[in-house]
């Protein structure tokens, strides 16, 4: 059958045709994307949607949000759209549905896409585990986790709140970004610096150190030059960024008892290179007495283009195959 598939996230709302078959996904048509900043709402995104497709859709629709699916009334983390699912077949037309975290959508795509969908980062040049469990998380506008474990066959996706654990520095410059965040915020989550607006703390940051006049700039604009090298603080801070990255996926390997790792979001495959040679590898398995253990877990980047749209589909096939 074909579906809408749906991935809404902080800045983008990215839709698809998707066709389902016995549990998984056959096909992902070609995405729309738009900013959710443009839309009042999903309807009219969806409407938006419909229009591009000449009118009509399917009446079945996967949609991923960032947010905890909980109760009748969500509130997306880093977008003010409200989503009442009760109201989805009236609203959107949509006879049957289903609606996921955003990174439970993802954690479905890990389970089901194939090998070369991934690309190695560090540990052992294997596949991921088929039994047991694979931790995935993702930095974008925020920092989002899941589980995904397997057994027999079969899969099981457990969406998470684990970008918000606590942020745990490890030398001095990283003392210095969290005394800096926390000026500003009592409780400082590991998604205040790894994820992408995080990069301004940790830019600002290195200029304090240095002795610079610490200029007020988006993260856009501090990605860019970061990713272009035509800043050095810029550069440092995305150095800063990786290795905080490798740290909490490390972290979350062990919270989770991972043994297999993967990378997800836009933001993971815009720096795909400078992870291959950042640091990251060294402050994934910097985990004291569980170094050794740490080593032997195979660290992914997922490089599918659309994880987000093609995970919500495959948990609408799971649900309802």
């Amino acid at each position: 059958m074909q579906i809408v598939s749906v991935d809404i996230g902080g800045t983008h709302a990215r839709f698809a045709i998707a066709e389902v078959d016995q549990g998984r996904v056959q096909s992902l048509g070609e995405p729309v994307t738009l900013k959710t900043a443009e839309h009042a709402s999903l309807q009219t995104a969806y409407e938006a949607f419909r229009a591009r497709q000449g009118g009509t859709l399917p009446p079945a629709a996967a949609i991923a949000v960032a947010s905890p699916i909980t109760g009748d009334v969500i509130r997306l983390t880093n977008n003010p759209w409200v989503i009442r699912p009760s109201l989805i077949p009236e609203r959107l037309g949509a006879e049957q549905w289903t609606i996921i975290n955003d990174f439970g959508a993802i954690g479905h795509a890990v389970a089901q896409l194939p090998a070369n969908d991934f690309e190695h980062l560090c540990g052992p040049d294997t596949d991921l585990p088929g039994d047991g469990v694979t931790t995935v998380c993702g930095p974008g506008t925020g920092l989002g986790v899941a589980q995904v474990f397997k057994r027999d066959g079969r899969y099981w996706v457990l969406p998470t709140e684990g970008g918000h654990m606590d942020y745990a520095p490890l030398d001095g410059i990283e003392d210095a970004i969290l005394k800096r965040l926390r000026k500003t915020y009592t409780r400082v989550s590991a998604e205040r610096i790894v994820a992408g607006p995080g990069i301004v703390a940790i830019y600002e940051t290195l200029a304090e150190l240095e002795g610079r006049a610490v200029l007020r700039r988006d993260d856009k604009a501090i990605w860019t030059e970061a990713l272009e090298g035509t800043d050095s603080i810029a550069l440092a801070a995305l150095d800063r960024f990786c290795l905080a990255l490798g740290a909490v996926a490390g972290d979350l390997a062990l919270a989770q008892g991972a043994q297999g790792v993967v990378i997800a979001g836009g933001l993971g495959l815009r720096i795909k290179d400078k992870l291959l040679r950042s640091g990251f590898d060294q402050r994934f398995v910097s985990k004291g007495r569980f170094q050794s253990m740490m080593a032997a877990i195979p660290v992914k980047l997922i490089t599918h283009p659309q994880p987000g749209l093609f995970g919500a589909a495959a948990a609408f096939a799971q649900e309802h195959q």
